[in-house]
């Protein structure tokens, strides 16, 4: 791919030393995945923690990065790249020792009614999806990934929408039962767009003859079941939406085992959620419930200004689950002051903010080697002293492609990019 930010920029950092976090993160992984609930390690917020959340970011952030958003193109709301080159075409393959392959992209569709924004649809009378989107994809750490990672790590991503802040307030936040999912455990509701989202399948679609929930679980056993005989590990993240969905899914996972193989059901894997602006999901019932299930870890990222995760209000009935960590871009001396709704929400501004974070110290110092260009990746966040684009982030030509005779043509998909 290339991109309209061609300059490499220099890396503002402090203290990281990436060969020497590399195997402190393999020997602390368990720690860092939440088993005993990140006690002691949020504030002040610990080195290797930032880099593990910042990993676990990027993998996010790398499914925005291949959401083709552009209507005019038949393939809107698909992957542009393909499951073999998405992480070198999103650029996060290069110096990057947590090495994964992508095993499944899988898609969604909703049998409610939802904002435009969840579902993006295409212009063009060919386009390739009428009901569903590409709504992320299931990858494994490969050899290498596995040493610097500990273990196996087996990872889920459930990306957002490009237009969040579009719903906000035109959402009903109706929540619904979910007994397919929680099999009579005393109820629970969830809000019935994400649980829309994650279980509605459509005999209509080529992609949704099954739901995005039957779809990642499916892979997911199938991986367990593969490497049943090494140390493994669960790993789902998400922004916003996907984070929302993330967390239906892992606790899907747990109560339903999917993270036991079959004949060892007394080896369950741990499986956590590294969520980032991520709105409410369910009600106290559905908060108990996800406290109570063993091997379940949540950590859940959250901007002081950002709006998203004070959705649905608890007034409505809505309660967190997990356990938070607080950050507040807003103290950066490298962003414009004041943001707005866009930047606070930006999952590259919450990776900018987790690297400099000090917690209750207060104050902002960069603890880790995170080039600061990527915050204006789709935005104008940092201040204009630095010399980077705005929105830099950007397909030659939006796709257009010159042919032989001169013409033009929109070539914006990998050919094996399902």
């Amino acid at each position: 791919m290339l991109h309209c930010l061609k300059r490499r920029r220099r890396s503002t950092s402090s203290t990281d030393k990436k060969k020497d976090s590399t195997g402190s993160i393999g020997r602390r992984w368990k720690l860092l995945s939440g088993i005993n609930h990140w006690e002691g390690l949020l504030d002040p917020l610990d080195l290797d923690l930032r880099r593990y959340l910042i990993h676990y970011g990027q993998m996010a952030q790398a499914a925005y990065d291949t959401f083709n958003s552009e209507k005019a193109s038949k393939y809107a709301g698909s992957s542009r790249y393909a499951r073999d080159s998405l992480f070198s075409r999103v650029g996060i393959d290069k110096g990057n020792q947590f090495k994964y392959q992508v095993t499944k992209f899988f898609y969604a569709t909703s049998s409610t009614d939802v904002p435009d924004a969840f579902i993006m649809k295409s212009w063009s009378r060919e386009a390739w999806s009428e009901e569903s989107n590409w709504m992320g994809y299931v990858a494994v750490a490969t050899d290498e990934g596995r040493s610097s990672l500990g273990r196996r790590d087996i990872l889920v991503v459930w990306t957002g929408t490009i237009r969040t802040l579009e719903w906000l307030n035109d959402f009903k936040y109706v929540s619904v039962s979910s007994p397919n999912i929680f099999r009579g455990n005393d109820e629970p509701k969830v809000h019935l767009g994400w649980y829309s989202i994650y279980t509605s399948d459509d005999p209509r679609s080529p992609f949704n003859k099954t739901s995005a929930r039957s779809q990642v679980l499916t892979e997911v056993r199938r991986l367990v079941e593969e490497y049943k005989n090494e140390e493994i590990s669960i790993s789902i993240t998400g922004h916003s939406l996907g984070a929302a969905v993330s967390t239906l899914n892992a606790a899907d996972i747990v109560v339903n085992g999917y993270n036991k193989p079959s004949d060892m059901p007394h080896k369950a894997c741990p499986v956590t959620a590294f969520v980032f602006a991520s709105p409410r999901v369910g009600d106290d019932k559905f908060r108990r419930l996800f406290s109570n299930l063993q091997n379940l870890y949540l950590l859940r990222v959250r901007n002081r200004t950002d709006i998203v995760p004070t959705y649905p209000m608890i007034g409505l009935g809505y309660s967190e689950v997990g356990e938070e960590l607080a950050i507040d871009t807003d103290k950066s001396s490298y962003l414009k002051s004041p943001g707005n709704l866009f930047s606070w929400h930006s999952l590259e501004n919450y990776m900018h903010g987790i690297a400099g974070t000090q917690g209750s110290r207060g104050g902002f110092k960069l603890e880790v080697d995170r080039d600061i260009a990527l915050v204006n990746k789709h935005l104008d966040g940092l201040k204009d002293e630095f010399g980077v684009p705005v929105s830099w982030w950007c397909v030659k030509n939006k796709g257009m492609v010159q042919l032989d005779d001169g013409s033009w043509e929109l070539m914006d998909h990998e050919g094996n990019g399902f």
